[in-house]
């Protein structure tokens, strides 16, 4: 497989694995680090530049299909809402830096859309919070295969 095929569906992966929907990028990651598939850095880039923007997906859907909060396909129950609301308020934008927590990441970057977030602070925490995760992961494979 070329460099540009394994780069362009390391970004895939990593932007579905921001969104709603189930993905595993840090194993998908993790295994073209191993495999030497790309040098770490442009693994690194992918990886981040593509799960940042699915969570500006996330934040975008968020930011606009509350209107349809009234339909049943809805995903999010009014108390979901209001709890959620309530969390974002406490913790503020700062919680956005969690934003590549498994379990509450994907729902916090929708929460933020939700909430009318600015984009360029919500870009910006995401993806320090992002960027630290993959670069440990990095770290991590690239020492662990160096012998530590």
């Amino acid at each position: 497989m070329t460099e540009a095929l394994v780069l362009a569906g390391l970004f895939l992966n990593a932007f579905v694995a921001a969104t709603l929907l189930p993905a595993w990028s840090e194993v998908t990651l993790t295994g073209l680090l191993a495999t030497g598939q790309s040098s770490p850095l442009a693994l690194f880039l992918a990886a981040t530049t593509g799960n940042i923007l699915g969570s500006i997906l996330n934040w975008w859907l968020g930011k606009n299909l509350l209107r349809f909060q009234d339909k049943r396909w809805f995903p999010f129950k009014p108390e979901q809402l209001e709890r959620a609301q309530g969390l974002f308020a406490r913790y503020g934008m700062g919680s956005l830096l969690l934003a590549w927590a498994p379990i509450i990441g994907d729902p916090l970057t929708f929460v933020a859309g939700i909430l009318k977030a600015p984009l360029l602070p919500f870009v910006i925490l995401v993806g320090i919070g992002k960027a630290a995760r993959y670069g440990l992961i990095v770290l991590g494979v690239t020492w662990a295969m160096t012998g530590g």
